[in-house]
């Protein structure tokens, strides 16, 4: 053969490895004239794209077809099927990254779709009217976040639909004022379980067994794990009511004290706060009555002092109580 037959012989190889490598497909094994199935082919097998587009859902997943992963046409998201006309590669197509690609893709010339917008009806979980426990803990930790400012009331009214508009809104989600599963899912991680008294600021707790130092003579009995006292005489309960303490830098002292002095309309001299039907224990710490815990419940705290919130009911135990009488503030 002369050098200028050979050199055409090579060209023409060339050119068609060069074709082959621009559609991705793969030449048949040499020296074998027939595929798995028994079937002739040609060495070389170029497929043509179609000229229809691929059809772009809007699922955004990638399809399973035949026995190995394929890509779906529509690159960014689009959706190919065999049963409504889509494009399908070649079985031994490969592509870049080892997955066939169908016509359309992105790549060399493919056109792309844009990505539709997630879905937004996540499955509700609460809304206007109902109530309960659940309830009850969303809107304790609505209020660690500062968009709720009244205590949990376990109804989901006005007010915290109101709040869930607005974390909602401030987090991008869709404004709907009722707490689906998204909604739930980012509140729970910007916040912490609510504890008890979060969860019932404004008290309503059932008072504990009262302590064995309580049992004899006149006693004011405050617990401190039930937040209540007991006003007993010879081991019987008179009355009993919810009670706030101090915080952390100006705890309640524990211990067994006498009212040593009763102050119908005592003002502090340190704080300068009213301190009405005042019957002082241990130093300046006394129980009286408080208005802040009436409106904010267990959200605040005293600065050592036993506060009561219903004053009707220390009234009454104002005028019962004497000077001597026993003090026994436990946990």
């Amino acid at each position: 053969m002369r050098s200028g037959g050979i050199r055409k012989a090579a060209a023409g190889v060339a050119a068609a490895g060069a074709l082959a490598g621009v559609f991705g497909c793969t030449p048949a094994e040499q020296g074998s004239g027939a595929g798995a199935d028994g079937q002739h082919r040609s060495p070389v097998h170029i497929e043509v794209p179609s000229a229809r587009p691929a059809d772009g859902g809007a699922g955004g997943k990638d399809s399973q077809e035949g026995k190995g992963a394929h890509r779906s046409g529509g690159g960014s998201g689009g959706k190919a099927r065999a049963s409504d006309g889509g494009p399908r590669a070649t079985a031994g197509s490969t592509g870049s990254t080892g997955a066939t690609a169908s016509a359309g893709s992105a790549g060399s010339g493919g056109r792309t779709r844009p990505v539709p917008a997630p879905r937004t009806d996540a499955p509700v979980l609460w809304s206007r009217g109902d109530s309960g426990l659940a309830v009850r803990r969303l809107q304790a930790r609505l209020r660690q976040v500062g968009w709720l400012a009244e205590g949990p009331t376990g109804t989901y009214g006005d007010a915290t639909e109101q709040a869930v508009r607005g974390f909602q809104g401030k987090r991008g989600l869709p404004v709907t004022g009722r707490s689906d599963t998204v909604t739930w899912q980012r509140l729970r991680a910007m916040t912490h379980e609510p504890g008890q008294w979060e969860l019932y600021l404004m008290g309503g707790q059932p008072a504990g067994a009262p302590d064995a130092r309580c049992l004899t003579g006149r006693v004011l009995c405050i617990d401190k794990t039930t937040r209540t006292l007991r006003w007993m005489i010879d081991g019987r309960t008179v009355s009993t009511m919810a009670v706030r303490f101090g915080t952390e830098a100006t705890p309640t002292r524990d211990g067994v004290f006498k009212v040593y002095w009763k102050s119908r309309h005592h003002v502090s001299t340190i704080y300068h706060s009213p301190m009405p039907y005042a019957m002082f224990f241990s130093g300046g710490q006394a129980v009286h009555y408080s208005s802040d815990f009436a409106a904010r419940g267990y959200a605040g705290g005293s600065h050592g002092c036993v506060n009561v919130r219903d004053e009707a009911a220390i009234a009454q135990l104002f005028a019962q109580v004497k000077e001597g009488d026993k003090v026994v503030v436990h946990w």
